[in-house]
């Protein structure tokens, strides 16, 4: 019998690492060994979340990571118990705790943005906070399953992408790639679900905060914006004027969700196709024909996040403005799952070489 991947969660209480524990919880080839929540410290995980009631006998474990003596032989520890840690934290807080002890006792997926961006100047200058930990930025792998696969494999540490930058970049990528859109007139709209700012309590997002409203935020200066503009960037290829766009979040009234409807001018490699639409399906088919969690709905093809809802699938349709000449770009998915704890699970399997749908292939929950 094939011995199970063990794995343990730091963050396990947010909604992240939450999802993840309950994919985890049912995994053929994995198992749980621990959950960290520094807040909730010997409670058991099913108090928190009861939608675990009657799975699992586990209780939140201590997962302080403040940098101290104790808190980094206390780490080490959780280490040795398991073969990959998920770290569902903030912003700094895995590369805070980055070592080499660490990593040669286990492999880290990381779901914050730490290890996502290469260029640490730009890390600092979009999150305002110290790298504390640069020098693993070069081999941490950027962990988008359908683009980086084969560099998945045997990475150490594997910089899980989020929900805006996952959903954007997929829908991007293809006319990006074969040259069929100018990047330099690309604008990329995002609508969220609530879910997506976390579970801390903040007043912006109450009931009555969010309830019957929809707003952008973030205009100008989100900093998913050079993350999505570094994959696109690679996708254009080297040698190449670097991507720049624009992208605009909303916050829409649901629980969960993204959809993104992204817009550019068509190239005039794509104006000289005797059928423009036909190229660019072309396109999507080529790079996402074989990729099993990439749904493609083809021209006039309008993703919806209801379709996508509780799995890990992004739903990928796009349309052709003739009158404008312009290729318009839409893409949907479930911010906690393919948005997060599914794409992170999906990232585990390749890396330790189970069945990339094993434990993450959901019929989307609809209604």
């Amino acid at each position: 019998m094939k011995e199970k991947v063990k794995a343990g969660i730091i963050g396990a209480a947010g909604y992240g690492g939450a999802q993840i524990a309950r994919i985890l919880l049912a995994h053929p080839d994995a198992e749980l060994v621990f959950a960290g929540s520094r807040s909730n410290k010997g409670t058991p995980a099913a108090d928190v979340y009861g939608n675990l009631r009657g799975r699992t006998q586990l209780l939140y474990v201590d997962d302080n990571m403040d940098g101290s003596e104790e808190a980094g032989k206390m780490l080490l520890e959780l280490a040795d118990s398991v073969d990959v840690i998920f770290t569902a934290t903030p912003q700094g807080a895995c590369a805070g705790m980055m070592s080499e002890a660490l990593l040669e006792r286990c492999r880290i997926i990381d779901l914050s943005a730490d290890f996502r961006l290469k260029d640490v100047s730009v890390y600092e200058k979009w999150y305002k906070i110290e790298h504390k930990a640069p020098q693993y930025l070069a081999e941490a792998v950027y962990g988008l399953t359908e683009i980086n696969r084969e560099k998945i494999r045997d990475t150490r540490i594997l910089a899980n992408p989020g929900c805006y930058t996952t959903s954007s970049i997929l829908a991007c990528l293809p006319p990006v790639a074969d040259g069929l859109i100018d990047t330099g007139t690309l604008v990329v709209d995002a609508l969220s679900g609530v879910s997506g700012a976390g579970r801390g309590a903040k007043t912006a997002n109450l009931y009555c905060e969010v309830n019957e409203s929809a707003k952008a935020y973030g205009v100008t200066n989100h900093r998913h914006t050079p993350e999505i503009e570094e994959q696109l960037s690679y996708a254009k290829g080297a040698g190449t004027k670097p991507v720049t766009l624009t992208f605009t979040p909303h916050l829409v009234p649901m629980n969960r969700g993204i959809l993104v409807t992204a817009y550019a001018s068509l190239t005039e490699k794509a104006l000289a196709a005797d059928d423009p639409a036909d190229l660019i399906r072309k396109s999507y088919e080529q790079h996402y024909g074989s990729e099993y969690f990439i749904r493609l709905l083809g021209e006039k093809g309008c993703p919806e996040t209801r379709f996508v809802e509780g799995s890990n699938y992004v739903d990928i349709g796009f349309a052709v403005d003739k009158r404008c000449s312009r290729l318009i770009m839409m893409s949907a998915l479930d911010n906690l799952m393919k948005g997060a704890a599914s794409q992170a699970v999906q990232n585990m399997n390749v890396m330790f070489g189970l069945d990339e749908k094993a434990g993450i292939d959901f019929i989307p929950d609809a209604p």
